[in-house]
């Protein structure tokens, strides 16, 4: 069983009403723990663009591992906006939905508290990094994950460990 900490966010279009598909979407994947956090508001982040974002924070609990939720989660994202959220150049741009796994906590059981360090899944392949990358410097990010643990070691989930 893994818990996992997932972040959504949309910047162009009805943001809310793609924001409750995806959770409505994601939802679906847990097998029990389904928390979310409040809608936070942020400026583009690695981009200029007039349209800020409405981000939320998801925890779920599945037996799936975590490459085949990722796989998962980009259908969803894929469901409700075939649009990539990366320019050809790689560079980002606004999106409709983009869905991010931030953080997996492996459990025998269990759900565990993900501000045990200790907890957290490290994981680095060509598809997927955990905990996702540069998480901590974000504060869409860190403000839904402060919101669901209040004290949770951000620095958990820096890269070097």
């Amino acid at each position: 069983m893994y818990l996992y900490h997932i972040n959504i966010g949309s910047n162009i279009g009805d943001s809310r009403s793609l924001l409750e598909r995806a959770v409505a979407a994601v939802s679906g994947l847990s097998c029990g723990v389904v928390r979310r956090s409040s809608v936070v508001e942020s400026e583009p982040w690695g981009f200029d663009s007039l349209n800020k974002f409405l981000n939320i924070g998801m925890e779920i609990s599945s037996q799936l591992p975590p490459e085949a939720l990722l796989e998962r989660l980009q259908a969803i994202e894929r469901s409700i906006s075939p649009q990539s959220h990366r320019n050809p150049d790689g560079s980002y741009r606004d999106r409709l939905i983009d869905i991010d796994m931030i953080f997996a906590a492996r459990c025998a059981g269990e759900i565990p508290d993900p501000v045990n360090e200790e907890a957290i899944l490290r994981l680095e392949t060509p598809e997927l990094t955990l905990p996702h990358p540069r998480a901590w410097q974000r504060g869409f990010v860190t403000a839904p994950i402060l919101e669901l643990h209040p004290g949770f070691p951000l620095s958990a989930l820096k890269a070097e460990q």
